[in-house]
């Protein structure tokens, strides 16, 4: 990926991060009482009402499809038929957004970010049986399983690219660990959900 690039995925991640908060997790919250969101084929979605999604560079709503492009989020939101809310309220650490901020998604950026997701679904899912979470908070998809994190992120300050990780609740010694966190891997480096479970289950192994 060439600088351009990287700065069109960091710009587009930011701007789904927010989308996650304001426009789907805000919104379910307010509605059901829960943040947690879901990989759904194409990008991600909420896990109950209101039904709505993103799909590549649009948010997919009952009766509406909104492109995420030259509108603010409270556009988008009233487009879709839903208000934009913020969880400043339940965590810290969001994407900082306001509604009045316009949105610009690069819809090659959003697949490159959809499919990290998906292979974080995937993987997640033959590791442990369950549903993996997308938290909207870190923008993130992971499961815990015995006190260990494990998860794929879009990215972050950490690493601006792709990366799967583990996170052990001690720290860890050796040439495996190799994040403040515990361990990561670019997905670059790992192929496919095959490669990333290869990596949990060698961590899982490892771990003392």
């Amino acid at each position: 990926m060439d600088e351009l690039d990287a700065k069109v995925l960091v710009r587009t991640r930011l701007m789904l991060h927010g989308v996650a908060e304001l426009l789907l997790a805000g919104p379910q919250f307010q509605a059901s009482g829960t943040i947690r969101l879901r990989a759904t084929p194409g990008g991600i979605g909420t896990t109950t009402e209101p039904d709505m999604r993103v799909e590549g560079d649009k948010l997919v709503a009952e009766s509406a499809r909104v492109r995420l492009s030259d509108k603010t989020y409270a556009e988008v939101a009233a487009a879709a038929g839903i208000q934009p809310r913020r969880l400043d309220d339940l965590y810290a650490d969001g994407p900082g957004v306001q509604p009045q901020q316009r949105v610009d998604v690069d819809p090659r950026a959003a697949a490159v970010i959809a499919d990290a997701f998906a292979v974080g679904n995937t993987a997640l899912r033959a590791l442990a049986d369950e549903q993996p979470v997308l938290w909207p908070e870190h923008f993130d998809i992971g499961i815990r399983v015995d006190k260990v994190n494990y998860g794929v992120s879009p990215g972050d300050a950490f690493e601006s690219t792709p990366y799967a990780y583990l996170s052990p609740p001690h720290p860890q010694h050796g040439e495996f660990w190799n994040a403040p966190f515990g361990a990561a891997r670019p997905l670059s480096a790992l192929g496919s959900a095959d490669g990333v479970l290869a990596f949990f289950q060698e961590g899982r192994r490892l771990m003392t």
